[in-house]
């Protein structure tokens, strides 16, 4: 297996462990590096996982309980229109201990030993989330990197790719709203992908685990435009979460979405090998998925959050209001050289997007599409927010690294 790369967080460190920061905001440190929603997790969920507390003492089903699954399938039914009996939730729902874990474990189950007579290929968006990358290589396949840009509205064109890569690839991880940019994929662009798809005969990978928090309009899903394709049930798995949508990434919990076809190799595949969710676990994201109320009132917590942003951040030219997810994609012209500055002097943290990028052409960093970006995460507190973006404006203001 080819060796893994350095995680950001790994090569943050690097760059930021030496510097001892001059503390302004609040004399402590913020942390907006991870996207860990720091609002409190809804309590009639965590009541439910004391009140099944004994059901820690069973062997958890693999393919979790009839209720958690019929819960999923529902919640999917009411956020993405779909008519009723649009999902099975039997045949074609599996949990997950986090979306993370399913989208690591997906490509154990769906990558041949050949394709075209080569190594199969996966597409990775460029930047991307680190699992990705670590999924393909594990798996044996070859990563085909998609660079982001600003001119495709931070979202991967995979029309651009080579024929003969094509030829060769099995699956491509695609995700909207998307981590790091928090760039929304409309119909036209699930659309596109899907006919590439169905063209080159591959599986697309939908990380839709940001897709309940957006500011004004609800994200398009890929099962809603591959149901109305009336191909709903090929060449898709989506991938859904409780982490962000129900402040809940501690309980790991999450589900994936996909056609019988698909859904029965990963099953066996996970009686083998996959971790399992707990029966609390299960009865409290069942309660999670089947209420809505909370995850409205979380929204419009995040949009205040938006509102910070551009208020203190609005009228430069690098900044993009986030459509959905939690994220800014802030282009500062140099984002490992404004993270050490911003570190040094105000004690606040946040991710270069070189870093959770790749480079085009190896040993030219302009090449890496995450170059020019720092990556911001909205999930403290207002007041934090607020000082952290002051100290951010200030730095912008004393020295822009765009030069």
């Amino acid at each position: 297996m080819a060796a893994m790369p350095p995680s950001s967080f790994d090569r943050l460190g690097q760059l930021l462990g030496p510097i001892e920061p001059r503390l302004t905001v609040g004399n402590r440190p913020v942390m907006m590096t991870i996207g860990e929603p720091q609002d409190p997790p809804p309590k009639f969920v965590t009541d439910v996982i004391a009140q099944h507390e004994r059901d820690f003492g069973r062997y958890p089903p693999i393919a979790g309980t009839q209720g958690l699954r019929r819960a999923c399938a529902a919640w999917l039914s009411r956020r993405y229109d779909l008519p009723e009996g649009a999902v099975d939730p039997e045949h074609e729902i599996l949990p997950l201990a986090g979306s993370r874990e399913g989208l690591f474990y997906a490509l154990f189950a769906l990558v041949p030993e050949t394709k075209a007579g080569g190594r199969p290929v996966v597409l990775i968006p460029n930047p991307f989330y680190g699992v990705y990358p670590a999924a393909v290589l594990a798996a044996g396949a070859e990563p085909y990197y998609v660079a982001s840009r600003k001119e495709n509205h931070f979202l991967p064109d995979f029309d651009t790719v080579p024929k003969e890569i094509l030829e060769r690839t099995v699956a491509a991880f695609y995700c909207s709203p998307s981590n790091p940019e928090s760039a929304v994929a409309d119909a036209e662009d699930w659309q596109r992908v899907f006919r590439l798809a169905d063209a080159c005969d591959f599986v697309v990978l939908a990380d839709e685990c940001y897709s309940e928090i957006y500011d004004s309009e609800p994200p398009v899903g890929a099962l809603q435009v591959r149901h109305a394709q009336g191909k709903s049930q090929t060449r898709l798995l989506s991938f859904h979460s409780l982490s962000k949508r129900s402040n809940l990434p501690g309980l790991r919990s999450g589900f994936m979405v996909g056609p019988e076809a698909l859904m029965k190799p990963l099953r066996g595949f996970r009686n083998l090998a996959a971790p399992q969710m707990p029966v609390p676990v299960m009865a409290a994201s069942e309660t999670a998925w089947d209420d809505d109320a909370h995850v409205a009132k979380n929204r419009a917590l995040y949009r205040k959050r938006f509102d910070l942003a551009e208020k203190y951040l609005g009228h430069r030219p690098g900044f993009t209001r986030p459509k959905g997810g939690f994220y800014l994609w802030l282009d500062v012209g140099d984002g490992a050289a404004f993270a050490a500055r911003l570190w040094a002097a105000t004690g606040v943290r946040v991710m270069p997007g070189a870093f959770m990028g790749r480079e085009e052409m190896p040993g030219n960093p302009a090449s890496n599409p995450g170059q020019p970006y720092v990556r911001i995460a909205l999930v403290h507190d207002l007041v934090t927010i607020q000082r952290a973006l002051e100290r951010v404006a200030e730095i912008l203001e004393t020295g822009d690294d765009r030069g």
